[in-house]
């Protein structure tokens, strides 16, 4: 069927019904070459999609002037139309290529040490196999974790009430200090030099009443009605300010 298809002008007639049988014909070998990479965290039905693609391709590109072994040619385009998947839309977070590239050899070599040692691969192992340096393998491990994100929403306690995020977040107050320091700024504004004198003396310079009264010339007692009358407004303005700026 593919050598027809293959040996027949493209403006044929035939040929289109001649394509289909042959991807048809095909299909259960793409299908079998897509369920290898199943476990890896993609869907199998994706997988098997991506390799019936690449047996499309395969169908589409065979020329009988390079050989007539269509198998010799289809499994090695389905197989890299499989790897491109992986290496071009299967991660979460966007990595560079030569990071990505080593992460795969990484995890081959994985599968070729783990058999011959008999044992887990240490980074030196995977290192000389692949004939790279140490710090590339590290580098390949660091960028496989964005390989698969993990949702906010999975549950880390074995009732499932708690979910990631209330591990990972927690409430910011300093939001609401800028707002209030900024609400505070407008308000001093709107108090009289020496009410603010006043409050700077007591709260900033921590001062008493006392001392403060010697350095204003004033009373204490004037001193105390101006620091109630001052914080007074200055509580007005602040449980104003955020009615304010509601809409």
């Amino acid at each position: 069927m593919i050598m027809l298809l293959a040996n027949t002008a493209p403006a044929d007639p035939g040929r289109a019904d001649l394509r289909r049988r042959a991807i048809e014909a095909w299909l259960p070998m793409a299908l079998r070459l897509g369920r290898r990479y199943a476990g890896r965290g993609e869907n199998i039905d994706d997988l098997q999609q991506v390799a019936t693609v690449g047996l499309i391709k395969a169908v589409d590109r065979f020329d009988t002037e390079y050989g007539e072994d269509f198998v010799g040619f289809a499994v090695p385009t389905i197989l890299g139309e499989l790897r491109r998947h992986f290496r071009d839309r299967a991660w979460s977070v966007r990595v560079p290529r030569r990071v990505q590239e080593m992460r795969m050899a990484i995890s081959g070599a994985n599968a070729a040490l783990s058999q011959t040692l008999n044992r887990l691969p240490t980074v030196a192992d995977i290192a000389r196999h692949l004939g790279v340096d140490e710090e590339a393998v590290l580098e390949g491990l660091e960028g496989g974790r964005a390989f698969r994100a993990t949702s906010l929403s999975t549950p880390v306690n074995d009732e499932g009430t708690v979910e990631l995020i209330d591990r990972l977040a927690e409430e910011d107050h300093g939001y609401d200090l800028v707002e209030i320091q900024l609400a505070l700024g407008s308000a001093l504004d709107r108090l009289s030099a020496r009410e603010r004198r006043v409050l700077i003396l007591r709260f900033w310079g921590n001062q008493n009443q006392a001392r403060i009264a010697e350095q204003i010339g004033v009373s204490q007692m004037q001193v105390s009605r101006i620091l109630s009358s001052a914080l007074a407004r200055l509580r007005t303005d602040l449980d104003a300010e955020p009615a304010a700026r509601r809409p």
